[in-house]
């Protein structure tokens, strides 16, 4: 049995075992997990938030952060760029709230709202997500990157360092997934749901090229997550 079939295996058991289980709004199933959020994102994507870091031009002067959380990919930019000035745009007041004490003395803008609706601004020099992407299809993500591209200042890049689908099996999987628990719990399709749907690298790569960003690479990659890069010439 190949590696994807064997996660395949026990996504579909796992998904089996939560079946009966009711999905959450997004704001509340953060703002529930606030205490232990870190510790816990931190133990499996440390790597991750100081590639992210890493990732970003030397000579950037301006970004914006899309599901800004608490903070996590913010503690290493901060270290490389003490005085970025950064936007955050996140749904959570919580987690804003707890950002705002670790980073309240930086040169720092924090929107709550989701970054589908809220006005982005710019331009940025960068913008970047960490784990935030993976929750939206392709046709929602489309428009959302045209906006990104709108924002970003010529030569700016977009980094997100996301979880992405082994395979297309996994990504049909997971969306009909949440479809039928959608349906089965009457949950309008204009309410943020928090359950994993993440694309293929190669859709999500194809999403950004059909936004208007003609050049997409992966910049690096883990066990974790891979952080593509996207760039406005």
């Amino acid at each position: 049995m190949n590696p994807n079939e064997t996660h395949l295996r026990d996504l579909q058991n796992w998904l089996a075992e939560t079946e009966d289980t009711p999905l959450e709004e997004m704001d509340a199933f953060f703002t529930a997990r606030l205490e232990g959020y870190e510790t816990h994102m931190l133990s499996h994507w440390s790597a991750d938030y100081a590639q992210l870091a890493a990732a970003i031009p030397a000579d950037t002067r301006r970004i914006l952060d899309l599901g800004c959380g608490t903070g996590l990919e913010l503690d290493r930019i901060f270290e490389r760029f003490p005085q970025m000035e950064v936007v955050g745009i996140d749904m959570s007041p919580a987690m804003l709230e707890r950002l705002r004490e670790k980073h309240g003395d930086r040169r720092l803008t924090l929107l709550c709202g989701d970054y589908f609706t809220t006005p982005l601004g710019g331009p940025f020099d960068a913008v970047v997500s960490f784990e935030s992407l993976h929750h939206f299809t392709a046709t929602q993500k489309v428009p959302l990157f045209r906006k990104i591209w709108d924002a970003l200042a010529p030569g700016g890049v977009f980094l997100n360092a996301d979880y992405f689908a082994c395979c297309p099996e996994e990504e049909a999987l997971l969306r009909e997934t949440l479809d039928r628990r959608r349906a089965a719990q009457n949950i309008p399709a204009d309410v943020f749901i928090h359950f994993d749907t993440p694309l293929t690298v190669e859709h999500e790569s194809q999403a950004l090229r059909d936004a208007g960003f003609p050049h997409v690479f992966v910049a690096a990659q883990t066990d974790g997550a891979t952080l593509l890069c996207a760039k406005k010439l």
